[in-house]
């Protein structure tokens, strides 16, 4: 039981840095739609609430591996924490689905793509991610076969969820989701290859008969490139976890339990640290807006700093600081 307190730290500062970063880019996301109203950053910003929300349903289990182990949480309460820590995951990863989805429809289809994905499609995407995300957690309450028989804290997965809840969110939705990425990411590259072909034998013929050579336009790739990141966060943090899982249900004898939850279980979750790093780091529009905020904190701050010098220095100080902060406030580029 004493290894539960080191397992409870890495939990804490988890949860902590999931809750920081994703509501980080959800302000940017928002920010972002309230001024460009657009479809797919409402899929994002699902992305970010979804990650959101699972560093918080995680939050309320550190207190379980920090708490006295005399006094383990009761297992009805157990099971609703986990329940909502597994809606919380499934609605992340249907929502990284969802934006492989559209990006694959705007690809596929970039003259209809406005038509088909419209304000009300998205906001019902969104809704039925979000029913099927919670009938998905709170499967194994109503399920008996996928519930523990016995129940010893401290509060965990397996604590109260049997392994074949893992087992059939593998078969059921795990691989077949693989499986469909591959698909679009696949075809996407075959038709941003084909674009690619196209612009260049324009340039050629352009080239040929002295006219202007049209600009390149990287859009297709830069779908099929966050595709293939979604792909690799997505299989290299879930996969070790769930076919981990599935061995526990067909070697009853092994005892893998400390393995999935100290270790694999955490690098799962750890995936919706990833989503807003990715985000942040490849989308251009979220990385301006993000830099465009610590500007205005920055800006703030030297707003603050030169009321307190005023307050303190008197109008000598005031102007010279007014000055400096001007220079930070608007560096040169």
């Amino acid at each position: 039981m004493e290894s539960s307190f080191p397992f409870g730290v890495i939990l804490a500062v988890l949860a902590f840095l999931i809750i920081a970063a994703n509501a980080l880019v959800a302000v940017a996301e928002l920010l972002l739609i309230h001024r460009n109203d657009g479809v797919s950053l409402c899929f994002t910003l699902n992305l970010a609430v979804a990650d959101t929300l699972l560093g918080v349903a995680i939050s309320g289990l550190v207190t379980d591996q920090l708490s006295n182990p005399a006094r383990p949480t009761q297992k009805t309460l157990c099971s609703l924490r986990m329940a909502f820590v597994t809606s919380s995951a499934a609605a992340s990863v249907l929502t990284v689905m969802l934006i492989a989805s559209d990006r694959y429809l705007a690809i596929k289809q970039p003259l209809r793509y406005f038509q088909i994905m419209n304000g009300f499609v998205a906001g019902a995407c969104i809704a039925g991610l979000w029913l099927v995300s919670y009938v998905i957690g709170f499967l194994p309450l109503g399920v008996p076969m996928f519930q523990q028989t016995t129940y010893q804290g401290p509060c965990s997965f397996f604590a109260v969820f049997h392994p074949r809840f893992v087992l059939t969110l593998s078969c059921a939705g795990f691989f077949p989701a693989l499986l469909l990425f591959v698909f679009f990411y696949c075809d996407m590259l075959k038709i941003a290859s084909m674009h690619s072909q196209q612009i260049r034998k324009m340039e050629h013929a352009g080239a040929t008969a002295g006219a202007y050579r049209p600009p390149r336009n990287p859009s297709d790739f830069k779908a099929v490139r966050t595709v293939a990141v979604l792909i690799g966060s997505f299989t290299l943090s879930w996969s070790p976890f769930l076919i981990t899982g599935i061995v526990q249900v067909a070697c009853q004898e092994c005892h893998l339990y400390l393995v999935l939850e100290r270790y694999l279980w955490l690098l799962g979750v750890g995936n919706s640290l990833l989503n807003p790093l990715i985000y942040a780091y490849w989308q251009k529009e979220v990385r301006q807006q993000l830099y465009q905020m610590a500007l205005g904190v920055k800006k703030g701050l030297a707003s603050f700093l030169l009321l307190f010098l005023a307050r303190d220095g008197g109008p000598d100080v005031s102007r010279e600081s007014s000055c400096h902060i001007a220079t930070i406030s608007h560096p040169q580029l």
